[in-house]
């Protein structure tokens, strides 16, 4: 299901029209396009291919998965690819949806591969800043890269409210569950995604500032510094949470072993005390005359022995900090 609009003089003119009168708007020069498609055939992009003069290089990677973050500067058009993220509070999980563009000088063609990529709240930043429309495909571009980038930003600014909740779980006396271990090894996988989405996106938008006023000029190149400063915040922040969720894991680990060996210090200093009074019962149970054998100050001698030897451990090893 294909998506059109058509500006003419920075006004919307039309929207939602057949692909095939899409040839006729072209022959316009007033005229800026979008056409969106969504996961469309090989067939489909060989038309549009067809019309627009596309590179086939660039037609294949837009029928690709898995593509890189880039952008590809051909003779008579950029191919463009991209990422949004979407961060999953209940799982730490971060989804990800693909999208590429063809940008040439009157048209944008946009190729989701997906209906996770949301291309309405796209169209909804185009309509919010309709007055930029007369700077024809640069604005609708920007609009794209907007959503892309903001929603790493959100992605990212809901990863850190999760770190922030692990940080207060590293001094409570109940260790961290399966479950909390689970969201951890997520959002760090989620983490090493969101970079790998997030950090080419410098060098795309940067490259569509260098290009000498071809493509960005004027008053919207604020717009895409903007989106630039967007990025550079969104990759530092994620490094930041890399390294913060590493300690995290690292200072767990660390107050795990120590609570073991809290633990296990404790159990030996109770094990020495305990084996105090059976060694001395073991002792006069013996089946041999001993000093109060068969008398009654025997029993409460080895009584007393027991009660004292045990307090005495046990002061001894609290001084020290054992039990």
């Amino acid at each position: 299901m294909a998506r059109t609009r058509v500006y003419r003089d920075g006004v919307l003119a039309a929207e939602g029209f057949p692909v095939a009168e899409v040839s006729d708007h072209l022959r316009d020069p007033s005229a800026v396009i979008w056409l969106d498609m969504c996961a469309p055939s090989e067939e489909d992009l060989a038309e549009i291919s067809l019309e627009l003069g596309l590179h086939e290089l660039a037609v294949e990677g837009a029928l690709g998965h898995r593509q890189r973050p880039k952008l590809d500067v051909y003779d008579s058009h950029m191919f463009l690819t991209v990422y949004a993220g979407a961060f999953d509070q209940e799982t730490g999980r971060l989804d990800v949806a693909e999208a590429a563009a063809f940008v040439t000088g009157n048209v944008l063609v946009t190729v989701r591969k997906s209906e996770d990529f949301a291309i309405d709240e796209v169209v909804r930043r185009w309509d919010s800043s309709a007055r930029l429309a007369r700077y024809g495909v640069a604005f609708l571009l920007h609009g794209l890269l907007d959503y892309v980038v903001d929603s790493h930003f959100e992605a990212v600014e809901a990863m850190d409210e999760q770190v922030e909740a692990l940080e207060e779980t590293l001094f409570d006396e109940r260790p961290i569950g399966p479950a909390e271990q689970r969201r951890t090894f997520e959002m760090r996988k989620g983490l090493a995604v969101l970079r790998r989405i997030a950090m080419p996106m410098r060098e795309v938008v940067n490259t569509l500032l260098r290009r000498d006023g071809d493509f960005v000029d004027g008053a919207i190149t604020p717009y895409y510094q903007d989106v630039y400063d967007h990025v550079l915040r969104v990759t530092e922040w994620v490094d930041s949470l890399r390294d913060l969720i590493a300690n995290i894991r690292e200072a767990h680990l660390t107050m795990q072993g120590n609570r073991l060996n809290l633990i296990m210090k404790r159990v030996t200093g109770w094990a020495a005390i305990i084996a105090v009074p059976t060694m001395i019962t073991g002792f006069y149970g013996q089946n041999l005359p001993f000093p109060g054998f068969e008398r009654p100050w025997g029993f409460w001698v080895s009584t007393f022995l027991i009660v004292l030897v045990s307090a005495l451990l046990y002061r001894a090893f609290r001084r020290r900090d054992w039990i």
